[in-house]
């Protein structure tokens, strides 16, 4: 239960709050045992969620590397500011519909520009 409540506790201040009383309960040993496997708790859930978001970037960037390669074979030029906006883009939907377009494209405002209006 104390580990869940520290893995809760993000505030650095709190946190050392938090550490006061468990020594103030418990044998210094133990928590010292306790804290050091909060910190490394701590450290796997950020080592957790650097993976999460390392995997989601380099699909989106592969996404965009599809389309400009699409878009090359098929001989529509993008030019700097449209790639730049092709592999800046990190939403899979706005990626899917350009990569869907770009299959048939002949203009890159075909790829780009919204459909809807």
């Amino acid at each position: 239960m104390a580990r869940r409540v520290l893995l809760w506790v993000g505030d650095e201040a709190v946190h050392e709050a938090a550490g006061r009383v468990l020594h103030s309960v418990m044998d210094a040993q133990r928590a010292e045992e306790l804290m050091r496997s909060y910190g490394e708790q701590l450290i796997e859930r950020g080592r957790q969620q650097g993976r999460e978001e390392g995997r989601e970037e380099g699909l989106s960037r592969g996404r965009a590397e599809y389309i400009l390669r699409t878009l090359a074979l098929r001989g529509v030029h993008a030019d700097e500011a449209a790639r730049e906006r092709i592999l800046g883009c990190t939403d899979v939907a706005t990626l899917d519909r350009w990569f869907e377009r770009s299959l048939n494209a002949t203009t890159l405002s075909e790829v780009l520009d919204d459909l809807a209006q």
